[in-house]
């Protein structure tokens, strides 16, 4: 039901007990495709009561072990390793921010073959666009996780910060930032010019 990586961080960081655990919802999970945990109390294999169960459960996932860099940092880490071409060092990540129902999510993604793999999260207690603080609260878990590999950032324009620019550079990462066609800029020994001006066009040899 797992591959054999996953197996091996799972026993790395739960016990025996909290292991089988985990087999016996991820196993009621793929049948009975749901995620509510009165319902999966309901047919969770074990002679107490549906109360005990569900108590039984939520008592599980609230382990600290079931958190982000406990376990999806390692299967990640170790699936780019195995999923990289030989001496290829270079990963593309995207940030994105959206509104979720009531939930303002934003996420750092890694892009592979034209699909988004979600690294890291944060929730932000508000709504509207992300502040400098928060963009750097997001990337810096990936600085340690990563290192060793060559980083691109992409990101839309509400994330055209100079700031966050500097910030990136400074950490060695490189940035792809979309900016509005009205942004002046200025090259060096240049005066300042429109980006419209200029006669760019978005590139696609990242993908």
């Amino acid at each position: 039901m797992l591959p054999k990586f996953y197996q091996n961080c799972f026993q790395n960081v739960l016990t025996p007990a909290q292991y089988k655990m985990l087999e016996i919802l991820l196993m009621l999970l793929q049948f009975h495709k749901t995620v509510t945990i009165e319902k999966l109390a309901t047919v969770f294999p074990q002679p107490i009561k549906f109360e005990s169960r569900r108590r039984s459960i939520q008592r599980f996932l609230l382990l600290p072990q079931l958190s982000i860099p406990y376990l999806w940092f390692p299967l990640l880490k170790r699936w780019v390793k195995n999923s990289l071409k030989r001496g290829e060092k270079r990963l593309i990540f995207a940030i994105d921010r959206t509104q979720w129902r009531s939930q303002n999510v934003f996420v750092i993604s890694l892009i592979e073959q034209k699909r988004a793999i979600p690294v890291y999260w944060l929730l932000l207690p508000k709504k509207g666009c992300s502040n400098l603080g928060e963009q750097k609260k997001l990337i810096r878990p990936l600085l340690q996780l990563f290192k060793g590999y060559q980083m691109l950032v992409l990101g839309d324009r509400e994330f055209h910060s100079i700031k966050l620019a500097n910030w990136l550079h400074s950490k060695g990462i490189d940035f792809v930032l979309r900016q509005k066609q009205g942004t002046y800029i200025r090259q060096e020994n240049q005066s300042h010019q429109r980006l419209q001006s200029l006669g760019l066009t978005p590139g696609i040899s990242f993908f």
